[in-house]
């Protein structure tokens, strides 16, 4: 069970870090980035900061990697890296980004059923009771409980399910990845694709009038090096030795909860009484998602909660 802990532990500190993008993108679109350009700038310095500590740390020879983590790796940089960007930024531009936001966490859901086929994790009690906390608690703690001003138009709310389809698939692919290769390797990988395919399908420098400027690119710098460098070896640290995938988008929503504290104390946003109790929601929703509930079937009677993760059955990766 201290295993347990200590893999969601990983993902909780990853959701945590990356629950201050917001700040960083603020901070570079005042520069003059824009939003094409900025996920650019920190999927390259990323993948240029993580080659260096790799290398540093394992030695050239840790990037000989199998066959299938090569695969997982690519599909990490064209799934979760490129395409997510572009659903994600046309689900924005269709329904708002609070919206978005909200659609993008539906991934618990498409993580379970895929986790369900490809690892034969088990629906829990505890698992669909997570799932819809979690999903309503993001929505009051992004929305504050109002959609004023949202449109619904079929395509976003396409492109809105589709970017949690590609949000749900990083645990999954990384799971797969993390099980043979270490997660530098895993995490450098994933920003070297996830470069190539932005690169040739996005040309996102054509976006900005001038993508050397150097205040960009100090934020940039950073933006690569906390929240996403050194969050994604922690996060792969965490999805390498977890058995039930599902799990994973639930304990990282906590992003959200430190995206709305940030807001609050660095840019004087205000939160009501509806996005604390969104946010206690979410919280609640992580609690739920590590608890075994017992049906009651062996006994007869009683009820009780048990932590961990014995009982869940879960193919090896």
């Amino acid at each position: 069970m201290n295993g347990a802990w200590k893999s969601y532990g990983c993902i909780f500190i990853a959701g945590c870090l990356w629950g201050t993008n917001g700040l960083f993108v603020k901070l570079m679109q005042g520069c003059g980035s824009s939003s094409a350009y900025t996920g650019f700038v920190r999927i390259v310095l990323s993948f240029l900061i993580l080659t260096v500590i790799t290398l540093v740390k394992e030695g050239p020879r840790a990037f000989r990697i199998s066959r299938n983590t090569l695969i997982s790796c690519v599909l990490l940089g064209l799934v979760c890296q490129a395409l997510y960007n572009y659903v994600y930024s046309s689900a924005i531009n269709s329904l708002g980004v609070s919206f978005a936001c909200v659609m993008t966490y539906m991934s618990p859901a498409f993580a379970s059923v895929i986790s369900y086929f490809m690892f034969r994790e088990r629906f829990g009690q505890n698992k669909y009771l997570a799932m819809m906390l979690n999903l309503i608690g993001c929505a009051l703690t992004v929305t504050g409980g109002s959609l004023h001003g949202v449109s619904l138009a079929v395509s976003g709310l396409l492109f809105g399910l589709a970017s949690a389809a590609c949000y749900s698939l990083v645990g999954i692919f990384g799971r797969i990845a993390s099980g043979e290769a270490s997660p530098y390797v895993v995490a450098t990988y994933n920003f070297l694709f996830g470069t190539i395919f932005l690169g040739l399908f996005g040309h996102p420098w054509t976006t900005v009038d001038n993508p050397l400027n150097l205040g960009i690119l100090l934020y940039g710098f950073v933006y690569a090096l906390i929240p996403t460098g050194i969050c994604y070896i922690i996060y792969f640290s965490g999805v390498s030795r977890i058995k039930e995938s599902s799990k994973v988008p639930v304990v990282a929503s906590v992003e959200n909860v430190i995206a709305v504290v940030i807001g609050v104390l660095m840019f004087g946003e205000k939160v009501g009484l509806v996005n604390m109790a969104g946010i206690l929601l979410v919280l609640g929703s992580i609690v739920v998602m590590n608890m075994d509930i017992p049906t009651g079937r062996r006994r007869g009677t009683g009820f009780g909660v048990r932590f961990g993760t014995r009982g869940h059955a879960a193919a090896p990766y």
